[in-house]
């Protein structure tokens, strides 16, 4: 099987990051598994993917459920 995309260290360590940030794992602390200064150097390494987007429209869905909207009136 040959892939067709080079796979570098660079592309692993940025799969391993956005993988960390899949399971739950807080960004601050990607951030010193990677030992980078900048958080957003470590948002760099990071990408938005299906799974974390599903994720946050489920949050963001369940929060707003919670609400009752009327004309004038949040309850």
């Amino acid at each position: 099987m040959w892939f067709k995309k080079k796979i570098t260290l660079h592309s692993l360590r940025h799969s391993y990051a956005t993988h960390l940030i899949e399971a739950g794992v807080d960004l601050l602390e990607v951030q010193k598994i990677l030992g980078h200064a900048s958080i957003l150097t470590t948002t760099k390494y990071t990408q938005l993917t299906c799974k974390t987007s599903h994720n946050a429209n489920h949050l963001i869905n369940e929060l707003m459920n919670g609400f009752t909207l009327q004309w004038g009136k949040v309850k």
